[in-house]
């Protein structure tokens, strides 16, 4: 359930299988296993169990096949930099069958990559962990005070990229930005930073919000190979009774050949238990994408 295999083993692997399994948001099972096109995780602050390891339990109730786990300052949460915490969740993985997505780093909004030497060292910090966790996607978040839509703003986290970026490369891990930048600003910080280490955490919600045309940018940046992930959101609304059209999610990750996770989040209206809300959520996906 915690992913054992490299980014190498991975893409040996897909491409003995077929192309379409060495897209960077793919995932691999262990041998034997049956290898699915999707699975469906949720966030774990979503779910209300934000740095919390009963996450993992949480998320077997639900019926989830992944949690995405957050990573913050030392001492915050359950902490990953501990081995003790990580065998607790590499223990949870093996009784709930459920498996760790991928990380995120939510402290960013508080704790601005751009700005803050802290937040460099955290990721630093998290790059590390995944090695040891066989972790391959890392959601750097860039919202609140961590918002780098002004060009300044945005300078400075192209320099702290490059600093990190060959720290990821060589731990074969994906930085994925999530922040409320287009898809050709995103293009030209990536270009920016010069490395494939560095991709985007596409969240359909955040982009309608911005009233951006994201099914086509999910196309654009997919077919670059710049999507990493995808955040299933909604706000205040159940999936598939708010704004985004999940059928035509479904249809741009079709054209880009997107095969790994969808992760869940939000998509709790006002007064909903999240557990009611959450398996409505998940019987929805599983509706719109029968391959999950």
């Amino acid at each position: 359930m915690v992913n054992t295999m490299t980014r190498r083993d991975l893409l040996k692997t897909a491409a003995a299988m077929g192309s379409s399994l060495a897209f960077p948001g793919s995932f691999i099972l262990a041998k034997g296993e049956k290898v699915e096109r999707f699975k469906i995780a949720a966030c774990d602050w979503s779910i209300g169990k934000g740095g919390q390891l009963d996450a993992m339990d949480f998320a077997a109730e639900i019926g989830l096949d992944g949690v995405q786990v957050s990573f913050g300052p030392p001492g915050k949460g359950a902490d990953l930099r501990e081995e003790e915490t990580r065998k607790a969740y590499e223990d949870a993985c093996q009784r709930t069958s459920v498996s760790i997505a991928s990380l995120a780093m939510g402290c960013l909004n508080q704790i601005p990559l751009a700005t803050d030497p802290r937040a460099e060292r955290y990721v630093e910090d998290c790059i590390e962990v995944m090695g040891l966790l066989g972790q391959q996607r890392l959601l750097l978040a860039f919202f609140g005070k961590g918002d780098v839509r002004e060009e300044d703003k945005l300078r400075q986290l192209v320099e702290v990229l490059k600093r990190l970026a060959p720290k990821a490369e060589k731990a074969e891990v994906i930085l994925g930005i999530e922040s409320w930048l287009d898809a050709e600003t995103h293009l030209r910080l990536i270009n920016a930073v010069g490395s494939p280490a560095v991709k985007v955490y596409y969240d359909v919600a955040n982009m309608e919000t911005r009233g951006y045309p994201l099914y086509d940018e999910i196309r654009f940046l997919g077919k670059k190979g710049l999507l990493c992930e995808v955040h299933a959101k909604e706000n205040g609304a159940l999936l598939g009774e708010g704004k985004v059209d999940f059928h035509k999610v479904h249809a741009a990750l079709d054209d880009i050949g997107y095969s790994g996770w969808l992760v869940i989040e939000g998509a709790v209206p006002k007064g909903s238990s999240i557990l009611e809300a959450y398996r409505k959520n998940l019987s929805y996906l599983r509706s719109v994408f029968p391959d999950a």
